[in-house]
């Protein structure tokens, strides 16, 4: 059935959600909305039966029209009140940011050659039911608000375009991350090498931050209406913006991987929640080891994980280990990682999430559910979705390792 142009009507749960037995959710229908206070099955009920109203009906993917060249300005003021002003109105994250005047704006559309009335593409906000149409400019308002230069302004379009926000409308700590492949990373002088990861680089700090605000200024970030997450996530400040070492890799770079040619420029997205460092150079215990054993940590969530190596590592376990591409390594890591059955379901998220597949009857999770607690499974048993980046300056021999599944890949060259 086609539901589109269907109004939607939201409401909200009690938490938490996750790890509460059937009695407690039971009761959830019962409790009240904790945005609006109503009884929640009362709210379901009308939500259901009640005929739309006109307003309801007119706000259907209704697209905000574009303001006149008056409306497009906020009335002068001093600096400090304007930055007030944009901290109240909910579009920062906090921090201080460029105030977008009309010629720093200007002068942030010279970094690509499409017009600024440009669709890039669409968001939808929840809260107001609005399908939000994400031009050029809009884009290049936030790239000066974040401290991007004109030359960023081309990646931040390719994030864009996905129509992917940083920040997830969820209780859980969602994070993202972002990296870029391609020529652009040395044009723009992103870092790849020594503390990619850190907070030393422009490039790097500038880019994955304006992720976030346009996340906020789209309209993810409205407390108990779009953003309900009970800790937050500090990845999300730049959201671990990283470009892959292609220089120094003896693997294919990860956008090759995706179909793309090495001299074309792109940009892929991946969300999840943890990050774990390695703690050392596996001195007593073979990578192999002690890789087993951080990945156990993990929830294995849809068999997705994703491992950033240093070209040290990468550069070993290809001469060393014979693990001759990005491919191979992941295949050992599907076959080798094991943990208990009792382990796997266990977990919060795997039994909310992956739990209904088993009992639906998909594959392998439906003939995992029926061992014994003590049998062992390879819960990453999509190598494909394991994936490998190669970052970082050769200082060590070291790696992180996270949950974080890939999401999208968004070509670059094409907002120049």
């Amino acid at each position: 059935m086609d539901f589109s142009g269907v109004p939607l009507r939201f409401m909200f749960t009690p938490h938490p959600v996750v790890s509460m037995p059937p009695s407690v959710l039971r009761g959830y229908i019962e409790g009240k909305d904790p945005a609006t206070g109503k009884r929640l099955v009362d709210e379901v009920l009308e939500a259901l039966t009640k005929p739309y109203s006109v307003e309801e009906s007119r706000n259907v993917a209704v697209v905000r029209p574009v303001p006149s060249q008056k409306q497009r300005f906020l009335n002068a003021d001093t600096e400090d009140n304007l930055q007030r002003l944009f901290f109240e109105r909910g579009w920062t994250d906090g921090l201080p940011t460029i105030l977008p005047t009309e010629d720093r704006v200007t002068k942030m559309l010279a970094g690509t050659g499409q017009p600024a009335d440009k669709l890039v593409g669409k968001a939808f906000m929840i809260d107001t039911q609005e399908n939000l149409r994400i031009t050029v400019e809009m884009v290049a308002i936030v790239a000066v608000m974040a401290g991007a230069r004109p030359e960023h302004l081309p990646v931040l379009l390719a994030i864009a375009s996905t129509g992917q926000p940083a920040i997830q409308p969820s209780t859980l700590p969602f994070a993202s991350s972002l990296l870029v492949n391609g020529p652009i990373r040395n044009e723009i002088g992103m870092n790849s090498g020594m503390g990619a990861l850190g907070p030393y680089n422009l490039a790097n700090a500038v880019i994955g931050r304006a992720w976030t605000l346009m996340s906020i200024v789209w309209g993810f970030a409205r407390r108990k209406k779009t953003f309900w997450t009970s800790q937050g996530n500090n990845y999300c400040y730049n959201n671990l913006c990283m470009a892959e070492n292609e220089e120094r890799s003896v693997w294919e770079s990860f956008h090759v991987q995706k179909g793309h040619k090495p001299e074309e420029s792109v940009v892929s997205l991946f969300r999840g929640w943890n990050l774990m460092n390695s703690m050392g150079a596996a001195a007593r215990r073979s990578w192999g080891e002690e890789v087993q054993l951080q990945m156990q940590a993990l929830p294995a969530l849809y068999s997705s994980a994703t491992l950033i190596l240093d070209p040290m590592l990468a550069r070993h376990l290809k001469e060393n280990k014979g693990l001759q591409t990005k491919l191979d390594a992941s295949r050992w890591i599907s076959e080798n990682v094991k943990m208990s059955a009792k382990q796997f379901w266990e977990n919060d998220m795997i039994d909310m999430l992956v739990a209904p597949l088993a009992m639906s009857g998909v594959q392998p999770y439906a003939d995992w559910k029926k061992l014994p607690g003590d049998a062992l499974i390879a819960p990453y048993h999509r190598p494909e979705k394991v994936n490998i980046l190669v970052v970082g300056g050769e200082t060590s021999p070291l790696w992180k390792i996270s949950d974080f599944d890939y999401v999208a890949t968004a070509s670059i060259d094409r907002w120049r």
